[in-house]
């Protein structure tokens, strides 16, 4: 059985690698830096070429700066969908965002983009698995909301839910393996406010440096929306968990 990773040198990418060899399975690394573009579908072909599973965990951008961040991520799903058939893959396992469906984040561009690589996997005709995570702990150190300048910190004042990155990939690779596929949504034990797990990140590193809130781009991302439904499954560690394996 060969399986493929692809964003496989991105975070949850190199996590689904590693447990990947811990389970004597060495996968087929799929990346820009192995000569793959999702977004143009160079090297696809080629690169998928005897492949049974495929493991989505790319983030695609465009080295084309006329190309959105929304057209990227679409038009490499589109182009991994395809050439997964042309390849004779039998599964897709996806990884997505929990509570991307609902209304009130229509307005954001990133998460109707993930709406839609959901949507290409699933019209592609192949077994379809789509992991749906919260937010990730790393998402404390993630630019897109989160800005560290010299004296302080800004943080938007996201409400989440989150979990660790490595039991993510520990999902994405469960549900690689199982006989059926299945869909699957994922999140951490505790809700925290993003400013203050930055904080008790940078406490945790005796970093003196202030954070400060500032709101979020849509208010649904502060009011509890991507909060974890009741039948959910819930991974650890809690926030305390995660700060300790921090070093």
């Amino acid at each position: 059985m060969r399986i493929a990773v692809v964003g496989a040198t991105g975070v949850a990418g190199a996590h689904v690698v590693a447990r990947l060899r811990h389970k004597g399975l060495e996968p087929v690394r799929i990346s820009r830096s192995s000569g793959v573009d999702l977004v143009t579908g160079g090297g696809l072909p080629d690169a998928l070429d005897g492949v049974d599973i495929v493991i989505d965990a790319s983030s695609p951008t465009s080295q084309d700066p006329r190309v959105s961040r929304f057209d990227a991520v679409v038009r490499g799903a589109r182009h991994l969908a395809h050439a997964a058939v042309e390849a004779g893959a039998r599964r897709l396992v996806v990884l997505s965002i929990a509570n991307i469906e609902k209304p009130e984040f229509d307005a954001f561009e990133y998460y109707v983009a993930k709406r839609d690589q959901e949507d290409a996997a699933r019209d592609s005709g192949l077994e379809v698995s789509i992991v749906r995570s919260a937010q990730w702990f790393e998402f404390a150190e993630n630019s897109s909301a989160v800005v560290y300048a010299e004296d302080r910190v800004t943080a938007q004042d996201w409400l989440i839910q989150p979990v660790a990155v490595g039991n993510v990939a520990e999902v994405l690779v469960r549900e690689a393996l199982r006989r059926t596929a299945r869909d699957a949504t994922i999140a951490g034990p505790e809700a925290i406010r993003l400013p203050e797990l930055v904080r008790r990140l940078l406490g945790r590193r005796h970093d003196p440096r202030r954070v400060d809130a500032v709101a979020p781009p849509l208010r649904a991302f502060a009011d509890g929306a991507l909060l974890a439904a009741p039948d959910i499954e819930i991974l650890g560690p809690d926030v305390a968990g995660w700060l300790a394996s921090r070093g």
